[in-house]
């Protein structure tokens, strides 16, 4: 006979797997993490292999050095994948709005449909991918402006990505990110925009961006992204971590089904700049055919 396995046991290693995943959406090794929520290296590893039974105000410090809700951490049958979306959208609502939607999830209120007005390009994918060099390319050739969204963060606020982070956590830098990107469609103009590498962490702020731009995801081989991201001098948040190659692994394998929901893809795995610009174009080249009224500047 099989046994059945222990509820408790299978809950616990249900846990650490929400622990060990939302982490790597986060771009957090186990030492930042550690850090960050004062709890030991070595518990986290316990925490995450299913083995530690923690208590809630430690896990409660792991959500908040994370940035994110302790409830998104604890085994439950979410009922869609867009449960995150609308839960986020609920702690916004005014009393009114949440009347509404629910005479409309009751059946009692029309259908509505969201129409989000549509503001250009936008490229998401892992650090090193060549968002920004390629986004840069194309907006040149299609004559629409170039918007990188970690520069605006910084100008919006006059601190950098890393200043803002040690400052305010993670849960701070993604209001950041969603206030410079409701500023940036508030000017309703065509764009071609490169995201950070963690944007999908966030669902309101990923929600927006599918829905408001024509997304691409701009991939390539894990050792690529950790070459260009060492090239560029910049290996936060795998800095001083002799396991980096294992957390970027993680890293993509956490967020791949989140890049996965953008309408193209483009690997650059292998190519030149150039080539590599020349995929870009084609991958975009049919959308901006298909309905030319679109793209006109008011």
């Amino acid at each position: 006979m099989t046994e059945t396995p222990d509820p408790e046991t299978s809950f616990l290693e249900q846990l650490g797997q929400r622990v060990r995943t939302m982490r790597a959406l986060r771009g957090m090794s186990r030492k930042v993490l550690a850090k960050v929520s004062g709890i030991s290296e070595r518990y986290i590893a316990q925490l995450e292999g299913g083995k530690g039974n923690v208590s809630i105000v430690l896990l409660r410090r792991v959500s908040q050095a994370m940035g994110a809700h302790l409830e998104d951490l604890i085994p439950a049958g979410e009922p869609s994948p867009d449960w995150p979306v609308i839960r986020d959208l609920l702690r916004k609502a005014t009393p009114n709005q949440i009347a509404e939607a629910k005479d409309v999830l009751a059946g009692h209120g029309a259908s509505a449909h969201r129409r989000s007005s549509f503001s250009g390009i936008a490229l998401i994918g892992l650090r090193g991918a060549g968002k920004s060099t390629l986004g840069k390319l194309l907006a040149k050739k299609i004559g629409w402006n170039f918007v990188e969204l970690n520069k605006e963060i910084e100008a919006q606020n006059g601190l950098s990505v890393a200043e803002i982070i040690a400052l305010y956590g993670q849960e701070g830098f993604r209001r950041m990110e969603q206030a410079a990107l409701a500023q940036l469609l508030a000017q309703k103009e065509l764009m071609v925009l490169a995201t950070g590498g963690g944007i999908v962490s966030e669902p309101l702020t990923f929600d927006l961006i599918l829905s408001s731009f024509y997304t691409i995801w701009v991939k390539a081989e894990p050792e690529e992204h950790m070459a260009r991201v060492r090239k560029q001098g910049d290996l936060r948040p795998m800095a001083d971590d002799r396991s980096a190659m294992d957390e970027l692994r993680t890293i993509l394998k956490s967020r791949e089904p989140l890049y996965a929901r953008a309408a193209a893809v483009v690997d650059t795995a292998g190519l030149s700049v150039d080539a590599a610009a020349a995929r870009l174009s084609e991958a975009v080249a049919p959308m901006l055919q298909s309905e030319p009224r679109m793209f006109a500047r008011g």
